[in-house]
């Protein structure tokens, strides 16, 4: 009898994508949310297959959906062979229990999510430790869960965990753990604050953004390096930085880890350091992907962002991206409907967008290079302005 061949390759866990419409967030902006999450999984290596929307005043406190909807939420999951459930909100260590026990299978939340992505992103030693040190303050609550789960050792998407093999620690080895990881983070931030401040001598310059709206590109094309620029999110976690000069003018550039909503708090707090570039810097390339149907709410979600770790008062210019793949659809002369988004021309966007914005702003395709030098143009000025403010007696250049 002919032996059968083995299978190497790991098959994609297939993942259904759970939320609640509230009438604070109504039912398209969910959609719109899932979209999102179902973005997320794929770049965790999954494979999102089905969403699943409930109407409620408020997520259940103790299963997030009512029974009815998560009785229909098991039966597709039993019917199509699912190991996965992914709920759009960060979930209490009891609700993931009792979803579990509904669900039979998997349950994560957006943060466990999010984190999972991060650790497999992750690449030197410092995201490393900023990526452990997350994980470990979003599971320490959840150690009871965890330890029954991982005893089996199920593998897969979240479950690449912080490195333990064989689940044997318990809360005090932990939040030892995360006192040991802090204080690596002190060294690393005393070290990364000195190579800044080797910088002082040039005006710094940071690109700022959503996830994926096409940072690394525009670094690339900026300061002709390499950086690794892919169409997944959080394809960058470290801070690179690369010396830059137009014309007589040298400056240093770097690109940044991109923000999302809903960013894990215990992110935000475990990249301080990385954060550090951008509180520090003399002025922000806030990038934008104008052909994204929410690139507003985007927007704001950055601003806000900057606004948490102290950087919303920065010198800023903002770079609409992705002119290429801007669509719009025409209106009929006789139709008196009111414009929608999908209706607006881009010459029409940026009319409305160079009116209200009080930053300087600038179209481009980082991809086509469309308006490339345009936007050299203006960045040259905005730089060799700040130079001079910040280095009155460095001006021989000029």
């Amino acid at each position: 009898m002919a032996s059968q061949p083995i299978k190497t390759e790991i098959e994609a866990e297939k993942a259904v994508l759970v939320g609640v419409s509230t009438p604070a967030i109504g039912y398209e902006k969910v959609n719109e949310y899932l979209t999102e999450l179902a973005f997320l999984v794929e770049t965790a290596g999954g494979v999102p297959v089905k969403k699943f929307v409930q109407n409620l005043p408020y997520p259940d406190s103790r299963t997030y959906l009512g029974s009815g909807k998560l009785d229909e939420v098991r039966g597709y999951i039993e019917e199509h062979d699912i190991s996965l459930a992914v709920f759009d909100d960060e979930l209490s260590p009891s609700q993931i229990r009792n979803i579990e026990q509904v669900l039979k299978c998997k349950v994560l939340d957006r943060t466990h999510l999010i984190l999972d992505i991060f650790s497999k992103r992750a690449q030197t030693a410092h995201a490393k430790v900023q990526v452990e040190l997350a994980q470990y303050q979003y599971l320490l609550p959840r150690l009871t869960r965890m330890w029954t789960h991982l005893e089996k050792q199920r593998g897969g998407i979240g479950m690449r965990g912080p490195g333990e093999k064989e689940i044997e620690t318990d809360r005090r080895i932990i939040r030892d753990r995360i006192s040991l990881l802090k204080e690596k983070l002190k060294e690393i931030d005393k070290q990364k604050s000195t190579q800044r401040s080797n910088r002082e001598k040039y005006v710094r310059v940071a690109l700022v953004g959503y996830t994926n709206v096409g940072k690394s590109t525009l670094m690339n094309l900026l300061s002709k390096s390499e950086v690794f620029a892919e169409n997944k999110l959080f394809a960058t976690l470290d801070t690179t930085v690369r010396k830059v000069v137009f014309d007589n003018l040298p400056f240093l550039l770097s690109d940044t880890v991109g923000f999302i909503r809903k960013l894990p708090h215990t992110l935000v707090e475990s990249f301080k350091s990385t954060l550090d570039e951008i509180r520090e810097t003399d002025l922000l390339l806030h990038v934008v992907d104008i052909s994204h149907p929410d690139f507003e709410e985007q927007i704001e979600i950055v601003n806000r962002t900057l606004a948490e770790i102290n950087a919303g008062d920065k010198p800023m210019i903002i770079i609409f991206n992705k002119i290429d793949n801007y669509k719009w659809v025409e209106k009929a002369p006789d139709d008196l409907t009111p414009k929608e988004k999908c209706n607006i021309s881009l010459d029409e966007l940026k009319a409305t967008w160079m009116a209200k914005t009080k930053q300087r702003s600038i179209f481009i395709s980082a991809k086509t290079k469309e308006n490339i030098d345009e936007m050299k143009a203006i960045l040259y000025e905005e730089i060799k302005k700040l130079h001079i403010q910040i280095y009155p007696y460095n001006n021989f250049l000029y």
